[in-house]
């Protein structure tokens, strides 16, 4: 399998809806619980040109670039702005401290107006090897910034609470043993003596561990984008197969759980038997928002169904399941009475984009690892009935011309943006499904499309972005050549726009 492939898909993932007029943050993947792909920042960059130094980005030959920051080798993880700082997840190939020599996680969290280090997270390998956290992938997770705090998910599978201001302003919280937690393990699973550490390094709050708590199986590389929701945090778990591609090891674990953001405490989980009907993995983030006035967390799982929960955990710590609906076409699932299989091109597929929920309606699509090639896909738009009490989902429409996507949507101004892996971005009529227009970039897309300023920004596999305008009509605005691979998704927070390829995270401006 390509390594520097291998956890693209992970990272990954309005205008009817409420979008926002000012210049803001974007603290959490889709920019707030509704997952939406669209900002209202203006001032954003169509042109723009990237010009190479000896060892760093020639900032004055470039054109559109505030600034650049070095990251790892690969980048899979998407940016996320808040209180004047940039966190991106990545790995080790560039260390910024001597201490830190090999193969890691790393989280970094930058100063917003120069790119310059504040302080890292830096995490060791699991030392059951790349079955559960394949090589030099890194952080591939968005974290979620809530006031001073940092939620992350971890290549350890282990969900972490940060102090937003790092060591620099002491040790917080009750975890007080970071220099024995980033000094790791040796191969036989003894602790190596604890390094130490200083300002530049990250300050743990409280640390939950996936695989000891819960007996969870991440497939290669957990990828999880949290989500805050009042007191408690919600997690997809990444619990999926084994090497083998076919068998699950952990069927009983559950795929999605919430934590007290505040102390790290379980307080729910699904226990529908998710994970033991899983194709592959879990990697969808969940998203929050009121349906049919029922305040909901919407979850697109393993096994290709999507699902709606109770926010409010019951007293026995399960999720309550509100509805669910299937995200795959009946045809997908079988023909002339036989199942289909998995791997068959025309055969069902698990959810791996992020739901999006704008106007009181949920926009989904589904698709398998990139590894597995395009096949048979679909974009639905789901809304859901009230009647008697009883909470009911069905199918406004659903677009069968979409292929295999791991993109979030985008939806403003009654069209929704939907690009598929290989590399067709669909324009669809937000009300219908039916096509406006569609774009071919030429290569696989693995990220998602953004729309702000009037323009749709778009990265690819062939280091591209691509610059569209946002309307009815198929018009390219630009293309700069951004000198590496795209495999993350672009995002906009207070009149700046942000991509990461494998190596650089750029700051790009008017």
């Amino acid at each position: 399998m390509n390594k520097l492939k291998l956890c693209a898909f992970l990272a990954a993932a309005v205008s009817a809806v409420a979008v926002p007029l000012i210049a803001e943050d974007w603290p959490t993947w889709g920019r707030d619980g509704s997952r939406n792909m669209v900002s209202a920042e203006k001032g954003l960059p169509s042109a723009i040109t990237i010009k190479e130094g000896d060892e760093t980005i020639d900032l004055k030959a470039s054109k559109g670039v505030l600034w650049a920051a070095k990251l790892g080798s690969q980048t899979y993880g998407n940016p996320v702005v808040a209180g004047g700082k940039v966190y991106v997840g990545t790995n080790n190939a560039h260390p910024r401290d001597e201490k830190y020599e090999g193969d890691y996680g790393v989280l970094y969290c930058l100063d917003e107006k120069t790119g310059k280090l504040a302080w890292q997270l830096v995490t060791p390998k699991l030392a059951a090897g790349r079955n559960v956290d394949w090589e030099e992938c890194g952080i591939c997770s968005s974290p979620a910034v809530e006031g001073d705090r940092v939620f992350v998910v971890t290549n350890r599978a282990e969900v972490l609470a940060l102090d937003t201001a790092g060591l620099a302003n002491g040790n917080d919280g009750e975890f007080k043993t970071e220099g024995t937690y980033v000094a790791g393990q040796t191969p036989e699973g003894e602790p190596k003596p604890a390094l130490e550490l200083g300002p530049t390094d990250a300050d743990i709050v409280w640390r939950y561990d996936l695989r000891h708590e819960l007996g969870v199986y991440p497939h290669y590389q957990t990828a999880s984008n949290p989500l805050v929701v009042g007191d408690r945090v919600y997690i997809t778990t990444s619990n999926g197969v084994d090497w083998s591609d076919k068998h699950v090891p952990a069927p009983y674990a559950p795929a999605l759980i919430c934590l007290d953001k505040k102390t790290g405490k379980l307080l729910g989980q699904e226990k529908l038997g998710i994970s033991g009907r899983t194709f592959y993995c879990n990697w969808s983030a969940p998203t929050y928002g009121e349906l049919a006035g029922k305040p909901t967390i919407v979850f697109g799982g393993g096994d290709g169904i999507l699902y709606g929960f109770d926010p409010v955990p019951a007293a026995d710590g399960s999720l309550t399941e509100l509805w669910r609906i299937d995200g795959n076409p009946a045809e997908y699932r079988s023909q002339d009475g036989k199942p289909l299989k998995y791997r068959d091109g025309k055969g069902p597929s698990e959810i791996i984009a992020t739901p999006v929920v704008a106007g009181g309606r949920i926009y989904i699509s589904i698709g398998q690892d990139p590894e597995h090639g395009g096949g048979a896909g679909a974009t639905s738009c789901i809304e859901i009935e009230s009647a008697g009490g009883k909470l009911t989902p069905k199918i406004v429409w659903q677009n069968t011309n979409v292929g295999r996507s791991m993109s979030t949507a985008a939806v403003a101004d009654g069209m929704v943006l939907v690009p598929e892996l290989l590399g067709i971005v669909h324009c669809l009529d937000a009300a219908t499904g039916k096509a406006v227009w569609r774009h071919d970039v030429e290569s696989n897309v693995w990220g998602s499309a953004l729309i702000a300023d009037g323009k749709i920004y778009i990265g690819n596999e062939s280091a591209e972005l691509i610059i569209l305008e946002f309307g009815k009509a198929e018009k390219v605005l630009g293309k700069a050549d951004m000198l590496g691979p795209i495999f993350s998704s672009p995002i906009a927070a207070n009149g700046v726009l942000y991509i990461a390829t494998g190596t650089q995270l750029f700051a790009l401006k008017k």
